[in-house]
């Protein structure tokens, strides 16, 4: 549910830091990695915000020959929805490059506009020529095939502690990536609107000549 603050609105005014101090507000102050993903390319918007609904896959390593290749990865991006961010949460494993060019292909195709992997991906400058927006532990060369699959979908995931949960608005930028649960949504839009309008009053009354100390006095906004 999108409230009244429509994805497009998000993309445009907000950043991850703003949203990361609007749930510190309503008591959810864990709800970014603090292990760094990589943020490998930007996407199509042009402020290099990504912004959209977990789609999330659950992996794990493998040792043995996969006696289904791909299949639940095949069927997680057959199933994306427009304004669908793919979560794979691999427990930070490098062990190959889990996804890469021909997934971001069949992915976007079906709207999807990024993907947050907690592992290793390839193909990154194949990947940035399409327009998607790919955050990642790293780049590994190795196929996936034997080495890691997905054994669930549409389920919460972790990454380093923090719940994506099907459905979640996740936000993420140069900055890193913050994900925001289905309860407090429109509280913590609310409150980051509010705070880029104060930001926005701050930056300019400094510009102005205000200290910064008066400034913090004056609006309550650093």
């Amino acid at each position: 549910m999108e409230h009244s603050y429509t994805l497009e609105r998000i993309r445009s005014t907000l950043y991850a830091a703003v949203v990361c101090d609007a749930l510190d507000q309503v008591g959810c102050p864990h709800q970014s990695p603090r292990i760094p993903l990589q943020r490998l390319t930007t996407g199509a918007n042009a402020q290099g915000l990504l912004a959209g609904r977990c789609k999330t896959t659950l992996w794990a390593e493998m040792f043995h020959p996969d006696p289904h290749p791909y299949e639940l990865e095949l069927r997680a991006v057959d199933a994306c929805q427009m304004n669908d961010v793919l979560i794979a949460a691999a427990g930070g494993s490098m062990r190959s490059g889990i996804w890469g060019e021909l997934l971001t292909t069949a992915a976007k195709n079906r709207g999807c506009l990024g993907a947050i992997v907690d592992g290793g991906v390839r193909d990154v400058e194949k990947i940035a020529s399409i327009g998607f927006s790919l955050y990642a532990r790293g780049t590994s060369l190795y196929d996936s095939l034997h080495r890691q699959r997905v054994i669930d979908v549409d389920v919460p995931v972790e990454i380093d502690g923090v719940v994506f949960a099907p459905g979640d608005l996740v936000v993420a930028d140069s900055d890193g990536v913050v994900v925001v649960p289905q309860r407090v949504e429109a509280e913590v839009l609310r409150l980051a609107f509010a705070k880029v309008t104060g930001e926005n009053r701050v930056r300019d009354a400094i510009r102005n000549g205000m200290t910064a100390v008066d400034a913090y006095r004056t609006f309550g906004v650093l």
